[in-house]
């Protein structure tokens, strides 16, 4: 059994978030440096400028990419042989937000109660999503994300009978739907199958991976690659003034469901698609 001192997890944790919230993720400046490259309509060119500048200035000046340092999202998986001393994982991981939040100077975007709208002032409760996998691993994910983006995400049960042709709908139907919202140059998760609340959680893990990585299943890059060229030919373009340059990526994850269900959840990212990673 490997025991992680409850401290050292705070510590990695506080020490993770601000570095990520600076950072842009390389694949994720290339990807809007080549777009930026092939885009002919000049104002979102310019628009893509200002989004690669305003990343190199945030790495270079240690500032947030944007004033929404956004929800504390938390995907962690957590070893069969691994534990984490008392008061435990989950309390670790919140006190490591707070730490993190307030001395990197971050905005506390968290309010204790969806109408009455107090806010808790230290970004908690972080949201964490757990999973035990085999080994001796401690692996934690932070992903912020941003009110914009995420408001802009939808969920439909569809019928199984509306298929792909009703996927490749909902789920380009939903960037057109937010436009400018949502900040893009977008990436779009899209989380198929499962149940109600599985999609949601599946479409949100899309967005980790890096860009132009394909699902793994040989069934379903070529729907992504459909749905990139479908969304990205609506015009939206940075910001929504128009242009080519809409969605950086489409990624699937999939799961098992009823027979008489296709769960769909649509997760928007913005370009400041943040994340970083600890194993322990």
């Amino acid at each position: 059994m490997k025991i992680i001192p409850f401290y050292a997890l705070v510590d990695r944790i506080a020490e993770l978030i601000p570095v990520t919230v600076r950072i842009l993720p390389a694949d994720v400046l290339t990807a809007i440096t080549r777009m930026r490259a092939g885009e002919t309509f000049p104002l979102a060119v310019s628009i893509l400028d200002q989004i690669i500048e305003n990343a190199c200035i945030a790495s270079r000046e240690l500032l947030p990419l944007c004033q929404d340092t956004g929800a504390a999202v938390f995907f962690v998986d957590i070893g069969e042989g691994v534990r984490v001393e008392a008061p435990g994982l989950d309390a670790a991981v919140q006190e490591g937000t707070r730490k993190g939040y307030r001395e990197g100077g971050l905005r506390m975007s968290m309010v204790r109660d969806p109408l009455r709208r107090v806010n808790t002032g230290d970004n908690t409760p972080a949201i964490v999503h757990c999973r035990m996998v085999p080994g001796e691993l401690l692996s934690v994910v932070f992903c912020p994300k941003g009110g914009g983006a995420e408001n802009m995400s939808r969920l439909a049960m569809l019928s199984p009978g509306e298929g792909r042709k009703g996927v490749v709908e909902f789920v380009t139907d939903t960037v057109r739907i937010g436009g400018g919202r949502p900040c893009p140059p977008v990436i779009v998760g899209v989380g198929l199958g499962g149940d109600f609340e599985v999609s949601a959680i599946l479409s949100k893990r899309a967005l980790l991976r890096k860009i132009g990585e394909r699902n793994t299943d040989a069934f379903y890059p070529s729907l992504e690659e459909e749905m990139l060229e479908i969304i990205n030919a609506l015009d939206v373009g940075p910001m929504g003034f128009g242009g080519r340059t809409t969605a950086l990526d489409v990624f699937i994850e999939t799961a098992p469901c009823h027979i008489a269900s296709l769960p769909l959840a649509v997760n928007i990212q913005c370009h400041s698609a943040r994340h970083g990673k600890i194993e322990l």
